[in-house]
């Protein structure tokens, strides 16, 4: 081949680099219409695969929404997916290598040389060459080396490991979800039975207002009474209205932890509240469960593997490394004598200076096995108080419920009676729409306390760890996940594995 046709394509090659490295690389910030394209893509994907809403939505159903459509917890079975991907990569490095190659070489002239006696210095060969200026090599080796498997090996072990934590991360997000759809629902069932009330009572303390601003500019009634009126209506409407932003907010939060569009119409069953159930004094099996469910433990414990073996790696490349080789070759290059032959070898080395390190990895891993063990033990015990501290909650919680239920009980007297000696002054009108105020805010507190003691109980079932949804929830339709958190709850509840007992009746347990 001529030099100039070689010259051509390799001057094409540095003029096209030389043109690569001068140009600089510039920011390109995204347009409008770009950021308005993903802002329409993000909506989509956020409401989007969605059943439909067809009817009023059970507590069940609301939290088999929130596992199936909650982005969060979405996000963590990605994760469990990505380390499994991860595990398989590194499982795959373990093989031989097996590597097969091809190369054409060219020179502009011809490769050789001469030999020289030793002794004499003169030259004995002439000028020769036992290479084709233009050849291709072919091979295909297979190469397997010790310390690449160990390492290897390792690595997929820890990979493994990683696949746990992932899995008790997810579990984690999945009863937070659930303890979130819990108090979340409660609340918002609160809102739904309370709403049409606190706008009608806010109607009609408007209109009182407007009859005694009326009143005040006739001069029909003194004017001290006449504000002392009217400061009272304006009480009433801030109190009533700081409720009725607190009861709205449950139903966002509620439609936000289900994944629901802001717009959705979303109706809740309204039946009876279930009564809670009552703890018995003892907690000692409730705190074993929690040592044995809890996902952080099960984490941390699956970490101190991890730890461990970023050790056994680092004392694996310590030992010797043994490699085989073994490869098939081919040489077009017509002055061989055999233009295809087989090679073998074997190769065994290691460094003596980094023995050295071994004293230092044996201290290092005594070091992190204590420092793990100790981190999972102090977790333990912070476990431990956040049961104790969850059932003392929940104690405080139906506590509070009971007096929320006498004090509506009173109120509901009073109004009452405010209604059948109701005349026709203001100040009659007046304290019936105190009476009605007084009600419905005790109608608030009831649910609300209702709203926390359901809270308190969720929160008590998360501190022990329990999981009360099936292992793989992508594969169940809403109605049909619904029906087994419905089941294994009710299950849980028959083995009181929270050593609950039946408070004013049974009570469904869900998470």
């Amino acid at each position: 081949m001529p030099i100039q046709t070689l010259k051509t394509p390799v001057s094409l090659c540095v003029a096209l680099l030389l043109a690569a490295c001068s140009s600089a690389v510039k920011e390109q910030p995204y347009t409008e219409d770009q950021n308005q394209e993903r802002a329409r893509s993000d909506q989509v994907r956020m409401y989007g695969e969605q059943e439909p809403v067809n009817g009023p939505i059970t507590f069940y159903e609301a939290a088999a929404r929130g596992l199936k459509y909650n982005l969060d917890y979405r996000l963590k079975l990605l994760e469990s997916a990505l380390s499994a991907n991860l595990r398989d990569v590194s499982s795959h490095e373990m093989l031989p290598r097996l590597v097969a190659s091809a190369a054409r070489t060219g020179r502009t002239n011809d490769s050789g040389g001469t030999s020289i006696g030793i002794e004499d210095r003169q030259v004995s060969l002439r000028p020769s060459t036992s290479e084709e200026r233009y050849h291709t090599i072919a091979g295909l080796g297979l190469s397997w080396n010790t310390l690449d498997f160990a390492v290897s090996y390792y690595r997929t072990a820890q990979r493994s490991d990683q696949i746990l934590m992932a899995e008790e991360r997810r579990r984690k997000v999945a009863q937070n979800v659930l303890q979130d759809v819990r108090s979340a629902y409660w609340r918002a069932l609160g809102a739904q039975r309370l709403l049409p009330q606190v706008d009608g009572l806010l109607a009609r303390t408007n209109d009182a207002l407007r009859q005694a601003r009326e009143a005040q500019d006739r001069g029909l009634l003194p004017r001290q009474e006449i504000l002392a009126y009217q400061r009272a209506l304006l009480d009433s409407i801030s109190l009533l209205t700081q409720r009725r932003q607190d009861l709205e907010f449950a139903q966002a939060e509620l439609r936000a932890l289900m994944s629901l569009p802001p717009t959705q119409p979303m109706q809740l069953v309204d039946m009876p509240d279930p009564p809670l159930p009552k703890l018995s004094a003892d907690l000692t099996q409730l705190e074993q469960v929690s040592l044995v469910r809890r996902p952080e433990i099960q984490e941390e414990w699956y970490r101190q593997r991890v730890n461990q073996r970023d050790l056994d790696i680092a004392k694996a490349q310590l030992w010797p490394s043994v490699g085989v080789d073994f490869s098939a070759r081919y040489d077009s290059n017509q002055y061989l004598y055999n233009s295809h032959w087989g090679a073998t070898g074997i190769e065994v080395s290691i460094n003596l200076l980094r023995l050295l390190q071994m004293p230092s990895l044996n201290a290092a891993q005594q070091s992190q096995f204590q420092t793990d063990e100790l981190r999972r033990v102090a977790l333990s015990m912070a476990v431990l108080t956040q049961v104790r501290i969850g059932a003392l909650r929940y104690s405080l919680a139906m506590q509070e419920l009971q007096f929320a239920n006498e004090s509506l009980t009173v109120d509901t007297n009073l109004l009452d009676y405010a209604r059948s000696a109701r005349k026709t002054s203001l100040g009659s009108d007046l304290e019936l729409i105190r009476a009605e105020g007084r009600f419905l805010l005790s109608r608030y507190q009831r649910e609300a306390a209702q709203a926390s003691a359901q809270a308190a109980w969720g929160r008590l079932y998360n501190s022990v760890g329990l999981d009360v949804f099936p292992a793989t929830i992508a594969d169940y339709d809403i109605k049909t996940l619904a029906g087994e958190i419905e089941r294994i709850t009710r299950t849980l509840e028959t083995e009181k594995l929270l050593n609950a007992v039946p408070g004013d009746g049974s009570a469904s347990i869900a998470k």
